[in-house]
């Protein structure tokens, strides 16, 4: 370890009887962490990780993905030219089911942090039970976007009862949207993954929305005015592929892209698609790609049912059947709206750990991040992130009236 002291002491027990005695609580860095991270975000979710180990005192073993293994070695170099000391921030690179593995053995590796599919996930939190490590895991999301019907006047601002209400226009609601589903190429845990439009405005949602994505430049990331690059290889353009095929068989309709781009390689067209249905693959998984699916809705109620996948009724569906197919993971939703009521109940019947209201990028440092159910466990960023990486400690001294 390379802090050897607790981080901080907290006297919380003031109110105790006993003269004789006094109780406090420690608080130390857990130990060495194991910190296994993707490809898509490679630089921030490596940073998010391993700023909160170092600051607590910890040692960190960073197993990045063997897609996007320069990166990690940049950050080590960086670390480098800072000063830190040697061993304690290490890139280990190789195989990944060996080194997860070499990992999860280790009695000296106390912690594991991982962001990646849920079916690693899984195989981890097993492993980690081994030796009893803490874990916190952040596997994914299929994100709604609930656009309701009173989102489409023009945007103001007015003070009512010294409280601000903003009230969301159409064009602005469709930059928003444009923001969350199409940065990175749609390959973010946290992206707009069904877009959920109230039946009164869906067609005219519908296209401006198409009309918006329309302009999109599509090609290199280095060139300015480009606004998406290329799936990260040919197994994420196939899954695409897949999803929209299964869409268009079930009576989906592609109103704009729903191909490979001129570009070749593995950039993709930005594609909307209109009539989608909950039993549909883009609605029930992760697409990690730029399609934006728009399903329909009538009310408040069914929209949070759909959301939350919680309710058989939502999706048209015998319950045996509902039960293969329901949504177990609750990272990021959003809603649109300018009903006050509204933007305070329905971020409450939302079971997803993240919710952004009139807002597409809602993801901060400052911010506990992370989900609900199968997303995973524990939290990244504020001060709960950096509670992942401590351990607490009660002390009682006794026999403390002795002169």
């Amino acid at each position: 370890m390379w802090c050897n002291h607790p981080i901080y002491t907290i006297l919380q027990y003031p109110e105790v009887l006993r003269s004789f005695e006094k109780q406090f609580s420690v608080i130390n860095f857990i130990g060495v962490v194991g910190a296994i991270t993707p490809w898509n975000f490679p630089l921030a979710i490596i940073t998010r990780k391993v700023g909160p180990a170092l600051a607590c005192g910890c040692t960190v073993v960073v197993k990045p993905s063997e897609l996007t293994p320069l990166t990690a070695l940049a950050v080590a170099e960086v670390a480098l030219q800072a000063r830190i000391p040697l061993g304690v921030l290490n890139v280990v690179m190789g195989n990944a089911s060996d080194i997860g593995d070499a990992l999860l053995a280790s009695p000296e590796v106390r912690k594991i942090t991982f962001t990646g599919s849920k079916a690693v996930g899984k195989k981890l939190m097993a492993g980690a039970a081994g030796t009893v490590k803490k874990i916190s895991l952040e596997l994914g999301g299929n994100a709604p976007c609930i656009v309701f019907d009173d989102a489409d006047l023009d945007v103001a601002v007015q003070g009512v009862d010294e409280c601000v209400v903003f009230v969301v226009s159409l064009t602005m609601l469709c930059n928003l949207q444009l923001a969350s589903k199409f940065r990175n190429s749609g390959q973010t845990c946290v992206c707009a993954n069904r877009v959920l439009v109230q039946e009164g405005i869906y067609e005219k949602f519908a296209e401006a929305f198409s009309k918006a994505v329309q302009n999109l430049q599509v090609g290199d990331g280095f060139t300015e005015g480009v606004a998406q690059g290329p799936l990260i290889n040919e197994a994420a353009v196939q899954k695409v592929e897949s999803f929209l095929q299964d869409a268009l068989s079930k009576g989906a309709k592609v109103i704009l892209g729903g191909k490979r781009h001129s570009l070749g390689m593995t950039f993709y067209e930005p594609t909307v698609v209109t009539d989608v249905k909950s039993d549909m693959l883009l609605a029930r998984e992760e697409i990690f790609g730029p399609v934006a699916p728009l399903l329909r809705f009538k009310t408040e109620e069914e929209a949070i049912r759909i959301a939350n996948d919680t309710n058989a009724v939502s999706l048209g569906l015998e319950q045996s059947v509902y039960q293969t197919l329901s949504i177990t993971i609750g990272l990021a939703a959003y809603i649109f709206t300018n009903n006050v009521q509204r933007t305070w109940r329905v971020p409450e019947a939302l079971e997803y750990g993240v919710v952004g209201v009139n807002e597409g990028i809602i993801s901060t440092e400052v911010a506990p991040f992370g989900g609900f159910k199968q997303s995973g466990l524990g939290r990244e960023g504020s001060k709960y992130g950096i509670d992942e990486y401590l351990e607490l400690k009660y002390v009682c001294l006794g026999d403390m009236n002795r002169n």
